[in-house]
């Protein structure tokens, strides 16, 4: 991926996160709120139309790609149900095992086709679909089970990109992942620069916020080279508990205020890159 292709990917996200909890947007206001993105990232947007056409073209091709996949295991599955009947109506064992073999393949594909619908293209870490399919109860939108939701945010990640390129904060994106993972799979990029971690089991936020805490003190050990440079890399954490039937939106926001409270601290202790 072209690194102005990763920066127009950057700032749409910027773009879409800000607009997700209005009622109303119009295409100025979406034209307004991505020029300033655009301009905090430092770049310009020329040649619109030709921008356009180039995401929407692999947008459908992916799309496609996905679609015939999907099409495909349909027919599998449609004829794999008919083996079956067969088998089970004629007593034949030998047809059984032919369909439980091909049943099995077929949730492999199956498995496949979820990994590319919940993965985050850059980090590997679940986007925000994997959240609202997984974690929320599909008509009231409130969370399925109780535990505690932590949001961190990397540290002077502007800066990071501003100095190294946008490439090099990409590569500290799915650096931070890794350690993440470490602690727990279920690691959601859920904008830009930030990541919301779900700790289930009734698990309590201190428990989640210690955990979170040795990792970052972990990386703080490190020092990121890029070339001839090297610096530090940080985030600030935030946690809240949460129970089953709680409102995700309420729940996060009371861990944003949590991680922004960390974030004065860590920046006096951390003070740059």
């Amino acid at each position: 991926m072209k690194e102005d292709d990763i920066l127009l990917r950057i700032i749409t996200n910027e773009t879409k996160n800000s607009i997700e909890n209005l009622n109303v947007v119009t295409p100025a206001m979406y034209e307004s709120l991505f020029s300033k993105y655009a301009f905090e990232n430092n770049t310009t947007i020329n040649n619109n139309e030709d921008t356009a056409n180039h995401f929407l073209n692999e947008q459908i091709s992916q799309l496609t790609d996905m679609q015939t996949k999907t099409s495909e295991n349909v027919q599998k599955l449609s004829d794999n149900t008919n083996k079956a009947l067969s088998a089970i109506k004629g007593k034949d064992e030998t047809l059984l095992m032919e369909v439980l073999q091909e049943a099995k393949s077929l949730r492999s594909e199956v498995e496949k086709l979820k990994k590319s619908v919940y993965k985050d293209e850059l980090t590997h870490a679940y986007n925000r679909k994997w959240l609202h399919d997984n974690m929320l109860d599909h008509e009231s939108k409130n969370l399925k089970e109780s535990g505690s939701l932590a949001i961190i945010d990397i540290n002077y990640f502007k800066i990071i990109n501003d100095t190294h390129g946008h490439i090099v904060g990409d590569k500290i994106l799915i650096f931070i992942t890794n350690e993440l993972k470490k602690i727990s799979e279920n690691i959601i990029r859920y904008g830009g620069d930030e990541f919301i971690i779900i700790f289930c089991n009734n698990t309590k936020k201190e428990t989640a916020i210690s955990q979170l805490i040795d990792i970052r003190d972990n990386i703080l050990k490190k020092h990121m080279k890029i070339k001839s440079a090297s610096f530090k890399v940080s985030f600030s954490v935030g946690a809240q508990e949460f129970k089953r039937g709680d409102n995700i939106n309420d729940v996060i926001e009371k861990a944003d205020k949590s991680m922004y409270d960390d974030k004065k601290e860590i920046k006096k202790r951390v003070t740059g890159i």
